[in-house]
């Protein structure tokens, strides 16, 4: 049977300061998503981009107007997850910034749970409390574990819509203090760059998806400043010592063997700062061995 492919585009900008990232959703597309995946067999519609707000077009930029941005935007997220899957679709959300996974997770959970794997150079576990910069794109698991600003941790259901048990980070090496509190006292499995260098990429996603056996789907939220700014550099929160571009790709070929993977984020990728849109190929080549594109 034919699989369909979705592609929602998120042009969200307002968890973070920096200008640019709302492009990121034509980037990718620039880049050859639609005409890759038709190639390996997928029937895919394009839905456009979400009339999420932007930053340049609020009233006044102060954490309370953010944050109903960010409500609103990731309403139009949350409800665009739940139609892409009562039709039976794959949905691929391009962003934008990190805080679009807060609607487009919140939405995908909303009638069956999901293991999450978030590949990232940073935790986005922060809190109000604990974020030294304020930004909402660094808190966004934390609201989906149910600590952060309210109206967002209640976005469609109430309460938190990730158990601890239901996430893995893979691929961190920039926490703050109040973020590896937080994980430590909920118990987050975190597979850091340290554990991929000794262990190699292959043992770390085996042993994310051994944390996450119980979970019959999987959701992958890729924050592409994962990768090291040598290879994707079109990041708005580059972090150096990163995944390589074949570590990557032999993550996402392990993940498509398991045939568990229902839906997944591309986030945070700024193609102003960007070489030659090198980060929208990038992470078009990633979604291709996620969907099942192999070597022989």
């Amino acid at each position: 049977m034919e699989k369909t492919i979705r592609l929602i585009g998120v042009p969200m900008d307002l968890g973070q300061s920096y200008r640019g990232v709302d492009m990121g959703p034509d980037a990718i597309r620039y880049a050859g998503l639609a005409d890759a995946l038709t190639s390996l067999g997928y029937k895919v519609h394009d839905s456009g981009d979400l009339p999420v707000p932007k930053r340049y077009g609020l009233e006044r930029i102060d954490r309370d107007c953010l944050v109903m941005a960010v409500e609103q935007g990731c309403d139009l997220v949350y409800k665009a997850a739940c139609q892409t899957l009562q039709k039976g679709e794959m949905p691929i959300f391009m962003g934008g910034d990190h805080t679009m996974a807060i609607g487009s997770i919140s939405g995908l959970t909303c009638k069956h749970p999901a293991g999450v794997i978030w590949f990232d150079a940073h935790g986005d576990s922060n809190t109000p409390n604990t974020s030294p910069s304020g930004n909402i794109h660094g808190m966004s698991l934390a609201i989906l574990l149910g600590h952060g600003h309210e109206t967002l941790v209640h976005l469609g259901d109430r309460g938190a819509k990730l158990r601890p048990e239901d996430v893995v980070l893979v691929g961190v090496r920039s926490l703050d203090d109040g973020e590896k509190q937080l994980l430590a006292d909920l118990g987050v499995r975190i597979l850091t760059m340290r554990d991929i260098d000794e262990r190699g990429m292959g043992a770390v996603i085996q042993d994310a998806l051994h944390h996450l056996r119980h979970c019959r789907h999987l959701h992958i939220s890729l924050d592409m400043d994962c990768l090291d700014p040598q290879i994707a550099p079109g990041v708005g929160t580059p972090c150096p010592g990163g995944i390589t571009y074949r570590e990557a790709q032999l993550a996402m070929e392990i993940i498509a063997d398991t045939d568990r993977c229902r839906s997944l984020d591309i986030v945070e990728i700024n193609p102003i700062i960007d070489q030659a849109n090198k980060t929208s190929s990038m992470a078009v080549a990633l979604v291709e061995s996620l969907a099942g594109k192999t070597i022989l």
